[in-house]
């Protein structure tokens, strides 16, 4: 009986509502309008007594009123409010001050301003296994207030929970570190990283209308299990590096030497009294402690 194949993973379904502009004008006719009808239609319903025709007109002028101000609405810098008619969604009111829209209308606050945060310290693995503590800062906003209130429940959660979805798979792609400049890496080559993780972030959501201004590692080390074994490794990188650069600097003075003292025909030497000399000069060149000169006054022959 062969195995059960899972299905592929389904894309998230994109919301079908995007955001547009509710009708709305200056918030302080419809004021006025308000204050005329509530106003107008009391002083009419208590005219009645004595003039039953005013009735209606009184009414009519009260309802007026009601009806306006449950139209009016104040919006704040940097917020918008997004209009619902009996569940139907209208529209977006960006218009800031005192605003008159449609009424009857229940209206949500949605702030479109620059936001951040920082993820929690994830702990993962990186592409060579290590396992290391990082964590990153996120800023973004709201570019569609259809899609963040409507396409999922809590669009700040949505984009704090895909922050760390995103910030842990782009970690377990690049080593923490990396011998070769040339590779990237988590501590060398950070734009880089950062760059990744803001792209993911943005394609994770933007199914809520939610535009990722940009994406920051705010910290990176190995996990603690292990962080004195990486030091040691990278004390002994170091130490490796620092030889290559000693040796390779010891060889070009040593063959600088040679050559001028051949040109200025300071000394005849043979190829024994040559390997001698490069032999001493290296060791003078390349070793860690301070070398004691030794005269020798005899021959290397005898």
């Amino acid at each position: 009986m062969s195995p059960t194949v899972p299905a592929p993973a389904q894309p998230l379904p994109q919301h079908d509502l995007s955001e547009r502009t509710a009708w709305s004008v200056n918030g302080f006719g419809g004021l006025l309008v308000a204050l005329i009808g509530l106003i107008g239609g009391v002083l009419l319903l208590f005219a009645t007594e004595t003039a039953p025709v005013l009735g209606l007109p009184g009414a009519l002028l009260l309802i007026i009123g009601v009806l306006a101000c449950t139209s009016l609405t104040v919006v704040a810098p940097g917020t918008t409010k997004v209009v619902q008619f009996f569940g139907r969604y209208v529209g977006t009111v960006r218009r800031t001050g005192l605003v008159l829209t449609l009424p009857l209308t229940s209206r949500r606050r949605v702030s479109v301003r620059v936001r951040n945060f920082e993820t929690n310290e994830l702990k993962v693995n990186d592409a060579d296994g290590n396992p290391i503590n990082i964590a990153a800062i996120v800023v973004w906003q709201v570019a569609d207030t259809a899609k963040a209130v409507f396409a999922v429940e809590d669009y700040e959660n949505f984009v704090s929970v895909q922050s760390e979805s995103a910030l842990r798979h782009v970690a377990t792609t690049h080593p923490y570190d990396n011998a070769d400049d040339q590779a990237p890496s988590l501590r060398g080559s950070t734009e880089a990283v950062s760059g990744e993780i803001a792209a993911e972030v943005s394609e994770r959501v933007a199914l809520a209308g939610i535009h990722v201004l940009e994406a920051r590692i705010s910290n990176l080390a190995y996990a603690p299990e292990i962080a004195q074994a990486m030091l040691q490794r990278q004390q002994a990188g170091a130490i490796i590096a620092a030889r290559e650069r000693i040796v390779e600097g010891a060889v070009s003075m040593v063959e600088t030497a040679l050559s001028r003292l051949e040109d200025e025909h300071v000394v005849q030497l043979d190829e024994e009294r040559k390997a001698t000399m490069v032999s001493n000069l290296l060791v003078v060149l390349c070793g860690d402690s301070r070398a004691t000169p030794v005269v020798n006054t005899g021959s290397l022959y005898s």
